[in-house]
C-alpha cells in the first residue's frame, strides 16, 4: 500500500490526517530531495516553522506551503474524512437527490427494503445500495462523525425505527428527516418521552431543505443538497466553519491504485483573489496528456499539462504560477480574476 492508499484507509477509520512533502534542492533539478509523510496530528518540523495560527488553521482543514531555515520548501496538506451521504428510502426524491448530492462531491449510500427500489440500476450515482430493513442497515453501518444522513421513507413507522438507531450512534454531521409539522412533532415528542437527548433531537433539521417553495422531487432534492453543503460549509448555527482542502477523493483513489504507472501530479499550493479551485485540488496528468482531476479547466490548465507531460519520467519538481488577472484572462472571458501557484512532480511511487 502506497502512501495515499494508507491515507484513505485512516479517513475510512474517520481520523484526520496531514500529508508533508518536503523538496529541497534546486526546482526542476535531479539534485531535488523529495520526501513525503503522513502523520495523524501536526508534526514537529512542521510546528518549528509555521506561527501558532497556522497551526490552528492547519488542524481545521488548511493547506499551504513554507519554507525551513534550510531553505527546504514544505507543502502541508490536511485531510478530513470525505462526506458520505446516507440516504435511508428509495422512493421518488431519493432518485435525484442521489444524483445531485454526488455530482457535488458526496459519497452516497442508498438504503430501502424494497428490492424494486433497491438496486444499482435504479441508483447508478450511488456508491453503494443496500437492500435490507432499515434496522439492520443501521446496525450494520459503521456511522462515523463525518457523516450526513438523510431520512425519507415511505412511513411514519419507518422514520421513527431509522431515527431510534441513529440515536444511539455518535452524532454526525447532519440529520435530515422528511414530513410534515404534524408528523414531525409527534415523532420529536415520542422520542423525547422514550429519553433521548433534548439537544441532539433539537438539531435534527425536519422539515427537511432549505425553504424555498420546492414542490416537485428535483426541488425538494435541491434544497436538501443546498442543506447539506451549507452545513458542509458554515457548520451549525455559526458554531464552527468547515475549511478543507479542496481535495478530490476520486483523483486519491487512482494515487492509491497508481503502483508503478507513469504519470504528474499538479496540486494547488497557494491561492490569491479569485480563482476556479481552492488549495489541495489534485490533478493527475498521464503521458498522452490525458487528465484525472481539474485545477479549473481552460487555456491555463492546458499549459500546465504540457509542462506536467515534459516532467514525467524525471524526477523533478516545478512550481508554476497561473495568472488571471491580466490581458489573457480577460480576452478568454474568465470569470476568475485571482492567482494560482502549483505543485508540478514527477509521481514517484
Amino acid at each position: 500500500m502506497n502512501l495515499y492508499g494508507t491515507l484513505l484507509k485512516e479517513l475510512e477509520d474517520d481520523r484526520n490526517q496531514v500529508i508533508l512533502t518536503c523538496l529541497s534542492g534546486r526546482e526542476g533539478s535531479l539534485e531535488t530531495n523529495f520526501e513525503r509523510s503522513i502523520h495523524s496530528k501536526v508534526p514537529e518540523k512542521l510546528k518549528q516553522v509555521l506561527e501558532q495560527e497556522d497551526i490552528d488553521y492547519l488542524k481545521e482543514g488548511k493547506a499551504g506551503i513554507c519554507y525551513d531555515e534550510d531553505g527546504t520548501l514544505i507543502v502541508y496538506e490536511s485531510f478530513y474524512p470525505g462526506e458520505r451521504l446516507i440516504v435511508l428510502g428509495g422512493g421518488h426524491i431519493a432518485l435525484p437527490l442521489v444524483e445531485f448530492a454526488s455530482k457535488v462531491g458526496f459519497t452516497v449510500i442508498v438504503a430501502d427494503d424494497r428490492p424494486y427500489f433497491a438496486n444499482q440500476i435504479r441508483f447508478p450515482f450511488a456508491e453503494q445500495v443496500i437492500c435490507n430493513s432499515f434496522d439492520k442497515v443501521l446496525k450494520g453501518l459503521k456511522v462515523t462523525a463525518s457523516d450526513y444522513i438523510v431520512i425519507i421513507t415511505r412511513g411514519h413507522r419507518h422514520d421513527l425505527n431509522c431515527l431510534r438507531q441513529i440515536l444511539k450512534k455518535k452524532e454526525t454531521k447532519y440529520v435530515g428527516m422528511i414530513g410534515s409539522k404534524r408528523r414531525v412533532k409527534g415523532i420529536l415528542a415520542l422520542l423525547k418521552e422514550e429519553g433521548y437527548d433534548d439537544g441532539r433531537l433539537s438539531r435534527i433539521c425536519t422539515p427537511i431543505g432549505l425553504s424555498i417553495g420546492a414542490v416537485t422531487p428535483e426541488e425538494i432534492s435541491i434544497s436538501i443538497v443546498a442543506q447539506l453543503i451549507g452545513r458542509k460549509r458554515q457548520g451549525q448555527r455559526g458554531e464552527y466553519k468547515t475549511n478543507q482542502p479542496d481535495a478530490d477523493y476520486n483523483v486519491l483513489k487512482l494515487l492509491a491504485d497508481s503502483e508503478g504507472e507513469a504519470m504528474a501530479v499538479v496540486t494547488v499550493i497557494d491561492t490569491k483573489g479569485s480563482v476556479p479551485r481552492g488549495v489541495g485540488a489534485k490533478m493527475i496528468v498521464y503521458p498522452t496528456g490525458q487528465i484525472a482531476g481539474s485545477i479549473g479547466g481552460g487555456c491555463s490548465e492546458a499549459v500546465v499539462i504540457r509542462n506536467a507531460v515534459s516532467i514525467i519520467g524525471t524526477k523533478k519538481f516545478r512550481i508554476q504560477t497561473i495568472d488571471m488577472t491580466g490581458d489573457v484572462a480577460e480576452a478568454e472571458g474568465m470569470v476568475c480574476g485571482g492567482i494560482m501557484e502549483v505543485l508540478i512532480e514527477d509521481h514517484i511511487t
